[in-house]
């Protein structure tokens, strides 16, 4: 997966990038077909205390992009809370596709059972 990580006014240390990418390995694992991640992390002191830091994710899969913002005190909490958002749109999109293909199957045996009769 190919993989871009802005910063805007954040030192970019070796560990922030390490757990980004922690995160996206776990995220990868959800979904093979993920073929980009862009990655954009702010610290604007002008904003609450409490929403300082504002982690963005863009997730390219097939089909529409999966994008997430989150605002926190805490770089690597914003980080998360982005990472859990991603997942659960990951999640949603699989379980939309299972259930097409499961409905799918279903209406082809009524359609057989009522040609049986």
């Amino acid at each position: 997966m190919k993989f871009i990580l802005t910063t805007h006014n954040v030192t970019l240390t070796k560990s922030i990038e390490d757990h980004i990418l922690s995160r996206l390995e776990k995220l990868e694992h959800l979904d093979r077909y993920c073929t980009s991640a862009r990655v954009a992390l702010e610290h604007d002191h002008l904003k609450r205390p409490d929403r300082q830091f504002t982690c963005a994710m863009r997730l390219a899969v097939p089909g529409p992009d999966l994008y997430a913002v989150d605002r926190k005190s805490d770089l690597y909490a914003a980080i998360d809370l982005v990472t859990k958002k991603i997942e659960q749109q990951l999640r949603k999109r699989h379980n939309k596709y299972k259930a097409r293909k499961h409905v799918l199957g279903s209406l082809g045996k009524e359609s057989r059972n009522a040609a049986e009769e």
